[in-house]
């Protein structure tokens, strides 16, 4: 049974399974095929057996599989209910690289059928900062029955939810989870939604039990690995350097003629008690920005216009253009050219909330509204999974941080953003809270509009792979870093 497989499926319909199951039946390597579900069909196709679950892989799934995965050398766990049709000599191939390589786990690229036709889905390597949740592997999980096995008996907790990231992030402290960049299979696409709407889904409310599964799973992970951070923090000084002025908004922007004028105008509404500017970087917009920008600037003092003479910046690097510009604040507050603040309180809660936490940066809340500021899904996103005790861990499984973002400047001058149009406030964020508090406002203070041309409004597999990888090594950066750190104070 070396070189057999035992085929573990979640189960609710016959129908959605009949051609996956004979295709698993005619194949040599299958031994059995264990459906999985909460009622027992009443005829089992040949080759299949019956494993009684609550419905999901909880904990407790995970450990049946595992106790079913004995007396052979390979396991295979299909993700969730759609037809998956595996190429030619496919299961040979998975077979082939986990024996040569000895690897505890393989997943593999794979076509998705839309409309009739098959369209690549390619996947991206996995790597130490892969600790993302939803890291797509696509349907189909390949195992050494050895090392799933060995997971499942190390689990510390009970989740009704995480199961499988339990079972994928044990696998890989023996090893990291490989990647065959081969189209193995093929199988039904059940989110053809845009990639902006995508993204928004570990925010929703209805998904919080899920989601307090998932940073359970990860809390434990990072204690194993030494990655965990206890909630020490070091003090932070408002009055190490002297400012033009308290508080500098930054707005990088590039060919954003229909929504500028009214993110300038959002911040210059803003009522302070202090004296504030905004510092906007005009990244050499093509159409009528640096028009309107240069209009507004003759009408407002405390506008700075700043056209950068590199051609080479991203969104970070304009960041780091308006941070060490001799105007700026000593706090730097961010507003997207396509946002708004909420109100005309904003900027004076932001800073209020630096003095108040003692904090290095701080992460207010907002509201996802449609061009005509009418609140769309998922409404509210104020990230109250945060907590003062594991909030800087939980960060480096999801893939932001929130929004609106104020940091201390003289910190932020000596970090400095990555010079990238994409995660570069999520790299910076994670560098900060390594060392520092993140103070947090659950008040929603930002409205966040979502519109077609959002640079993540609906983005292609190959331009979302591009961004998920980058996410991931700016996770295994910082999970790197975190490591070296407790170190050096053991």
């Amino acid at each position: 049974m070396k070189n057999k497989i035992n085929c573990f499926i979640p189960f609710s319909s016959m129908e959605i399974w009949e051609g996956t199951l004979a295709g698993l039946a005619g194949s040599g390597p299958v031994n059995l095929v264990y459906l999985l579900g909460v009622e027992e069909p009443e005829q089992l196709p040949e080759g299949c057996a019956f494993i009684r679950t609550e419905g999901q892989f909880s904990t407790d799934t995970v450990r049946k599989i595992a106790d079913h995965s004995a007396g052979t050398g390979y396991s295979l766990i299909i993700t969730r209910e759609t037809r998956i049709d595996f190429g030619w000599l496919a299961l040979e191939r998975f077979l082939t690289v986990a024996g040569e390589t000895g690897t505890g786990m393989l997943y593999a690229d794979h076509f998705d059928r839309i409309a009739g036709k098959l369209i690549p889905h390619p996947v991206v390597d996995y790597q130490a900062g892969s600790l993302r949740d939803d890291f797509d592997f696509g349907p189909v999980l390949f195992f050494r029955s050895r090392a799933l096995i060995e997971a499942a008996r190390g689990f510390q907790e009970s989740l009704s939810y995480a199961g499988l990231y339990q079972l994928r992030l044990a696998v890989s402290r023996q090893g990291l989870p490989m990647r065959i960049p081969e189209s193995l299979y093929e199988t039904e696409s059940v989110d053809n939604r845009a990639s902006g709407k995508k993204m928004f889904d570990y925010v929703d409310p209805h998904n919080r039990s899920v989601q307090e599964d998932m940073e359970r799973a990860v809390t434990t992970h990072l204690r194993q690995v030494g990655g965990w951070l206890a909630p020490e923090f070091e003090p932070v000084h408002f009055d190490e350097e002297t400012f033009p002025v308290e508080a500098s908004v930054i707005i990088p922007v590039l060919d954003r003629e229909r929504t500028v004028a009214g993110a300038i105008e959002s911040v210059m509404s803003q009522e302070t008690g202090f004296d504030y500017n905004l510092i906007l970087v005009d990244n050499h917009s093509t159409d009528r920005t640096t028009h309107i920008v240069k209009e507004l600037a003759e009408k407002y003092s405390n506008l700075i216009h700043v056209i950068p003479e590199r051609e080479d910046l991203g969104i970070g690097g304009c960041w780091n253009v308006a941070i060490h510009h001799p105007a700026c604040g000593k706090f730097a507050v961010q507003l997207d050219s396509d946002d708004l603040y909420r109100d005309k309180y904003t900027l004076k809660q932001m800073v209020r909330a630096f003095y108040e936490q003692q904090c290095a940066m701080v992460i207010g809340s907002y509201q996802m509204t449609n061009f005509q500021l009418e609140e769309i899904p998922p409404g509210i996103v104020d990230h109250r999974e945060w907590t003062p005790g594991n909030g800087r861990n939980n960060a480096l499984r999801i893939n932001g941080l929130g929004a609106p973002r104020a940091f201390y400047t003289p910190l932020l001058r000596k970090i400095n953003l990555p010079n990238v149009s994409y995660g570069e406030d999520y790299a910076v964020g994670l560098a900060i809270s390594r060392r520092y508090r993140i103070g947090r406002i659950y008040t929603p203070n930002y409205l966040c509009r979502r519109w077609d041309d959002n640079s993540d409004a609906s983005l292609s597999i190959e331009a979302l792979n591009r961004h998920n990888l980058y996410k991931d090594r700016i996770r295994t950066f910082e999970l790197q870093a975190r490591i070296k750190l407790n170190s050096e104070r053991s």
